[in-house]
């Protein structure tokens, strides 16, 4: 039912940006026929401007413009003073300013030429950016025709006028996207290959990357708040968002100077935390390019996403009027559907990023509890899809779906936030959903890892996992946090930076534009991109302890039970932790003596 609704909406997201004559035509595409109206139908692939007959005297009645509109291929430099003018610049342009039914030729010599010519005389306009419309540059028509466009924009919704942003810089936002890919590729290689200077320098740059972008954004704030031309709510709205932006960044950038500032000790740490991270994807090394595929299904699934999204607030169908012209009526109720679309962008993203992860799990797992290291087993993640498709894609449903409950609640109250005046409340709550998304997160790998070892669901394994956790929390907490700490500044490094570029796009197309919620778009898209390909290394050392807990849990280092783990893992383990001397005098015992709960059998 719902892919027919997309059908039925083809063609609306065409209108809001590209535009439309009075005739039903779309302008700049090839159009089918509206039943009624005789001059529907017709290809205007080449006609991309709205050009209206009465452009000098416009009036605007429940968002429409009483004026007929025609589709054109370029708007007249130069004023027309006469049907011989207008005919002649139809001859020498092939752009026709009269009713598409009137010949060229009978320009002079039909009788009703008056009322199918545009007013006389044409003044010389100008095609507008954003909508496409011929905009007369004569300056007592420019400031009617501005002041009824002005009107037109404030009076749309702000899901339509966000709408039109994203329409508008869809070619900056597709952009902005293949930069974050090229950034998150970089990091990858780079992350793959660490030393201890890529550190220093990946931090370098982070800090530099959010002291910038928290600087453009304060200057571009108080830029749009003392320009008086500031008339429009889209203008009005990206004053707004770029305080709440400007004020979240500098935040951000406080936090994230003194983490760093407070764990700038163990570097060295992370080095030799990557360099074993890389030594188990070197043993599968298509793990690299598994961010790839996760890639290309999410930007297939955004675009989709994107599409519906225009249809749904675009959304109309077409009735011929009596004077055979085309009006388009909104379909009820049509834009709460935007919030049911909004949970199925969260939840079938995170379902993508899910089943990365536990692609990932299970590859490690079937290549740590393996004897023989030097033969590792055949193709681990091909295997460990098959594994996922077959039995395990519910424990991807339910770990997303967990983490989709937890995020609705942040967006709403980030949206309630710049509304309310309660603003200390909402800040408290929005951060402590935040907080446990991000545990959420954490527990949902391990839970992952769990159900690539054992086979079991997504409960089990998730209760299973905070058990072996709970127990080695002291050991293995530290050691992976740094890590996840670095890889997060990778993933901030992407997003600072292509926003970077996006503030430096949007800035230069201000005109009509609600372009910070695209630059939000982008920034999410950013977000998700560098922590798909990130995740590898993110998974893989997650996943990694925890078959390490489990094999200290369930083995000895006796030759009747001996450990699956390099003694370069347990070295580094024991070296990170600074271990008692009495636990070095147990050498390879477990952490803790075993306990009744739980058991954990290693893949063999």
């Amino acid at each position: 039912m719902f892919i027919t609704g997309y059908a039925v909406m083809a063609g609306a997201a065409e209108r809001l940006v590209l535009g439309y004559d009075s005739f039903g035509n779309i302008c700049g595409r090839k159009n089918t026929p509206v039943k009624g109206a005789p001059l529907s139908g017709q290809d205007m692939t080449n006609k991309k401007y709205v050009f209206f007959l009465n452009s000098c005297s416009l009036e605007m009645q429940s968002l429409k413009i009483s004026s007929v509109s025609l589709c054109v291929s370029s708007c007249p430099q130069e004023q027309l003073n006469s049907l011989e003018d207008l005919q002649s610049f139809a001859r020498n342009n092939g752009s026709y300013l009269c009713v598409y039914n009137l010949n060229i030729s009978s320009y002079t010599l039909n009788p009703k030429a008056a009322e199918l010519c545009p007013t006389l005389p044409v003044p010389p306009s100008k095609s507008f950016p954003l909508f496409n419309r011929c905009v007369p540059q004569n300056p007592e028509c420019y400031s009617k025709y501005a002041s009824v466009l002005i009107r037109m924009v404030n009076e749309m919704d702000v899901f339509h006028r966000t709408l039109s942003g994203i329409l508008a810089g869809r070619d900056t936002v597709i952009g902005l996207s293949v930069l974050a890919l090229a950034f998150s590729f970089i990091l990858v290689l780079a992350f793959r290959f660490i030393r201890t200077l890529l550190v220093h320098t990946l931090i370098a740059l982070v800090i530099f990357g959010l002291l910038f972008v928290s600087g453009v954004l304060w200057w571009l704030y108080y830029d749009y708040r003392n320009d008086p031309s500031t008339e429009l709510e889209t203008e009005k709205e990206n004053v707004k968002f770029l305080l709440g932006y400007a004020i979240f960044s500098t935040i951000v950038t406080v936090v994230l100077l003194s983490l760093i500032l407070v764990l700038r000790k163990r570097l060295q740490f992370t080095v030799q935390l990557f360099r074993i991270v890389g030594t188990i994807i070197g043993r599968i090394p298509f793990l690299l390019f598994q961010p790839l595929w996760t890639f290309l299904i999410l930007i297939a699934f955004w675009l989709f996403w994107v599409a519906v999204l225009l249809s749904l607030g675009t959304a109309g169908t077409a009735h011929a009027t009596s004077g055979g012209q085309v009006e388009y009526r909104a379909l009820s109720g049509i834009c709460y559907m935007a919030w049911y679309h909004f949970v199925g962008l969260i939840w079938t993203s995170e379902f993508i990023l899910a089943c990365q992860q536990m692609t990932i799990a299970g590859a490690v797992v079937t290549c740590y509890f393996n004897r023989n290291k030097n033969s590792p087993p055949p193709h681990p993640i091909l295997s460990s899809i098959s594994v996922l498709f077959c039995y395990h894609l519910g424990t991807a449903v339910k770990g997303s779906f967990l983490i989709t409950i937890l995020r609705i609640p942040r967006v709403v109250l980030s949206y309630l936030y710049n509304i309310l005046t309660q603003k200390g409340l909402f800040k408290c709550c929005f951060c402590w959903f935040w907080c446990q998304e991000s545990c959420l997160r954490y527990f949902n790998q391990h839970a992952y890892t769990t159900t690539a070892i054992n086979g079991t669901n997504f409960c089990t394994s998730a209760k299973d996992a905070v058990f072996i956790l709970a127990k080695n929390s002291s050991k293995l907490a530290s050691i992976s946090c740094f890590g996840d700490f670095i890889l997060f500044l990778g993933k901030v490094f992407v997003v600072c930076f292509t926003v970077f570029g996006g503030l430096m796009a949007f800035n230069y197309h201000r005109e009509l534009q609600a372009w910070v919620v695209p630059l939000l778009l982008v920034g999410f898209f950013a977000y998700l991109m560098s922590h798909s390909f990130l995740s590898v290394f993110e998974g893989t050392a997650d996943a990694m302890f925890l078959c390490f807990a489990v094999d200290m849990e369930t083995n000895d280092g006796s030759a009747e039970k001996p450990y699956f783990m390099d003694q370069e893992l347990l070295t580094f383990v024991s070296q990170s932790n600074r271990l008692t001397e009495g636990q070095k005098h147990r050498s390879m015992r477990p952490f803790q003596d075993n306990e009744e709960g739980t058991e954990l059998q290693p893949m063999v």
